[in-house]
C-alpha cells in the first residue's frame, strides 16, 4: 500500500482544543500509556470526519491497527458530543439574535432499499434528517439529533421542540415551505402558482433571507464524512454534535 502526506483544512486552534479535551479525558480515566500521544490522536480524530479517510487509510498513515483507530475516533467523538449544547442551552445565545433561520438537511447514508424508515421521498435517497438553526448571517448556531430520513421537516422540528422554544422566546424565524403550518414564530413563503404581485415580492424577499441558511449547510457538508455516512445510524447524532462543537471551537 502506498502512503502519501496529506493536509487538513482546519486551524491549529481546533487541534489544540481537541487535544485539550482528550488530555482531560485521559486524566479522568487514569490512562497511563497509549500507542499515540494525545496530539496525534487529536489529529487522527480530525482527519476522519474532515477528510473522510477510512479506518484502514488512517491505520496505515498513523502506523497503528484498525481497531485502535476505531477506538481513538469513537473516544474523541464521544468527548466532543458531550460538550454539545442542548436546545435549551443554545436558546440563551439565540435569544440575542434579531431572528433565526430554520432549515432541514438530509445526511446521506449507506443503506439498502429495504430500509424504508431512512428513505427520503423528497431527496430520493437514504439518509438522516437533521434540523439546523442559523443566525441572520448564516452562521451555524445549533444542530438537532438525527432522525430517519423519512421524517418530514415540520415533524422533526416539532419533535425536537424547536417550534415551542422559538415561540417561548418570542423569536422570529424564517423557513421554507416544508414548515407550512408550524405556527406564528415560523414565517414561510406563500404557496401557489398564480400569486398576487405583493405575495410574489414577499416570496422574493423571504428567499433572500432564507438562502443565508445554506451557508450553515455548507459548513456541515464541509466535513466530508457527513456527505456519505457508512457508520451505524445510532452514532450519527454524536458525529453531528462533535462537528458542531468543533465548528464553534474554531470560530
Amino acid at each position: 500500500m502506498l502512503v502519501h502526506p496529506s493536509s487538513i483544512d482546519l486551524s491549529t486552534r481546533t487541534l489544540r482544543f481537541l487535544a485539550g479535551q482528550l488530555t482531560a479525558r485521559r486524566r479522568d480515566i487514569g490512562a497511563r500509556w497509549r500507542r499515540l500521544p494525545v496530539a496525534r490522536q487529536a489529529l487522527l480524530a480530525l482527519a476522519h470526519p474532515r477528510c473522510g479517510d477510512t479506518y484502514a487509510q488512517l491505520a496505515v498513515g498513523f502506523g497503528i491497527g484498525i481497531a485502535t483507530v476505531y477506538r481513538y475516533i469513537r473516544e474523541a467523538i464521544e468527548v466532543l458530543a458531550a460538550l454539545a449544547p442542548t436546545l435549551t442551552e443554545a436558546m440563551k445565545t439565540i435569544r440575542a439574535k434579531a431572528f433565526v433561520i430554520l432549515d432541514g438537511t438530509l445526511l446521506p447514508i449507506d443503506r439498502i432499499a429495504a430500509d424504508t424508515p431512512y428513505y427520503s421521498g423528497k431527496h430520493k435517497r437514504h439518509g438522516m434528517n437533521v434540523q439546523v438553526l442559523t443566525d441572520p448571517f448564516g452562521r451555524l448556531l445549533w444542530a438537532s439529533p438525527a432522525l430517519p430520513g423519512s421524517t418530514h421537516d415540520l415533524t422533526a422540528a416539532r419533535q425536537h421542540g424547536i417550534i415551542d422554544a422559538l415561540a417561548a422566546a418570542g423569536l422570529k424565524c424564517w423557513s421554507d415551505k416544508a414548515y407550512q403550518g408550524a405556527g406564528r414564530p415560523v414565517r414561510v413563503p406563500f404557496r401557489g402558482r398564480h400569486l398576487k404581485q405583493w405575495k410574489r415580492r414577499h416570496n422574493t424577499t423571504h428567499a433572500k433571507i432564507r438562502c443565508l441558511g445554506e451557508q450553515a449547510m455548507a459548513t456541515l457538508k464541509g466535513w466530508r464524512l457527513l456527505r456519505k455516512l457508512r457508520c451505524s445510524t445510532n452514532g450519527i447524532t454524536n458525529i453531528v454534535k462533535a462537528v458542531l462543537v468543533l465548528h464553534h471551537a474554531s470560530a
